[in-house]
C-alpha cells in the first residue's frame, strides 16, 4: 500500500510580501523611527525658513532680490542637513530590517519555512523600498508645503508648478527608497547592526563628502553616489560652473543603478551565504 507524504503548497511571492509587511510593522521600533524621521526632517526645513521669513526685513533691497533670483526658496524647501538625516534614518532603517532576524535568530525559522531565499529577500526589500518611499514622499511633501507656506508670507514662497519643485520633491522623497536598501544590502553583507549602520554612513554620507569634483576621476567617484545625485536634481537658480558637469538624467540613473544594485547584491548573498 503506498502512503501519500502531504506536500505543503509553495508559499506565493504575494504572501512572502505579506509577511514582511506584517513583520515590519509589528516592531515598535517601525512607527516611532517613521514619526521621529519625518519630524527631524521637516523641521530642519522648516526652520530655515523660519530664519529667513524672520530676518527677512533685515537683508537689503539687493539681497531679497537675490533670494528670489537664486531660487533661494527652493533650497529652504529640502536642505542639505535634512538630505544627511534622511540619508542617515534610512539606511539604519533599511539595514535593521535585514539584520534584526540574524541578532535575534529569526531568520533560522523564517529560511526553514520559506527555504526560497532570494525571494524571501526580493519580497523583503520590496516592502522596505515601499515604506520608505512613503516616508520619503511624507517628509518631501511636507517640508515642500510647510516651508513654501512660510514664505509667502513675505511674498516669495513658490507653488508645486514651479520650474524645478515638483523634481526637488519627488527627488527628495526617493532618495529614502535609494538608501534605505543600500543599508540592507549592506546589512545582508555584514549581519550585524552596528557594523552595518557605520557601513551605511561612511559610504552615504563621509565617501561623497571627501570626492571632490576638480579631477576627473574623483567627480565621476562623487556622480556615482546618491548625495551627489540628489544634489545635481535639487539644484535651483543659476547653474554653477563645474569642471566636470553631468545631467539630470545621468542623476535619475544613479539612483535607479543603486536600487537595483542593492537588490541584487542583497539576493545574492542571502543565497550563497550560510545562514
Amino acid at each position: 500500500m503506498t502512503t501519500l507524504t502531504p506536500v505543503e503548497p509553495r508559499a506565493r511571492f504575494l504572501d512572502l510580501i505579506a509577511s514582511e509587511w506584517l513583520k515590519l510593522w509589528s516592531l515598535r521600533s517601525t512607527g516611532w523611527s517613521l514619526l521621529l524621521g519625518t519630524l527631524a526632517v521637516v523641521c530642519l526645513n522648516l526652520g530655515t525658513a523660519w530664519d529667513h521669513y524672520r530676518y527677512w526685513f533685515q537683508y537689503d533691497a539687493e539681497g531679497r532680490a537675490g533670494f528670489v533670483r537664486n531660487g533661494m526658496a527652493l533650497g529652504d524647501a529640502f536642505t542639505g542637513n535634512a538630505s544627511m538625516v534622511l540619508i542617515l534614518c534610512t539606511a539604519a532603517t533599511g539595514a535593521v530590517a535585514v539584520v534584526g532576524e540574524y541578532g535575534s535568530g529569526l531568520v533560522r525559522t523564517t529560511f526553514a519555512a520559506v527555504p526560497a531565499r532570494g525571494s524571501l529577500m526580493a519580497a523583503k526589500l520590496l516592502v522596505v523600498a515601499g515604506v520608505q518611499s512613503g516616508f520619503g514622499a511624507l517628509a518631501a511633501g511636507l517640508s515642500f508645503w510647510s516651508t513654501q507656506a512660510v514664505l509667502a508670507e513675505r511674498g516669495v514662497g513658490l507653488p508645486i508648478t514651479h520650474p524645478g519643485a515638483l523634481r526637488l520633491v519627488v527627488a527628495s522623497a526617493l532618495l529614502a527608497p535609494v538608501c534605505a536598501l543600500a543599508g540592507a544590502a549592506l546589512g545582508t553583507l555584514l549581519r550585524r547592526s552596528a557594523v552595518s549602520v557605520v557601513g551605511s554612513v561612511v559610504l552615504l554620507l563621509l565617501l561623497p563628502s571627501v570626492l571632490g569634483d576638480r579631477r576627473h576621476l574623483t567627480a565621476v567617484l562623487a556622480h556615482a553616489t546618491p548625495l551627489h545625485a540628489w544634489e545635481r536634481l535639487v539644484a535651483a537658480g543659476p547653474a554653477a560652473v563645474e569642471p566636470y558637469p553631468w545631467t539630470a538624467g545621468g542623476a535619475w540613473l544613479v539612483y535607479a543603478l543603486w536600487v537595483l544594485g542593492a537588490m541584487v547584491v542583497a539576493v545574492v548573498a542571502v543565497r550563497h551565504r550560510d545562514q
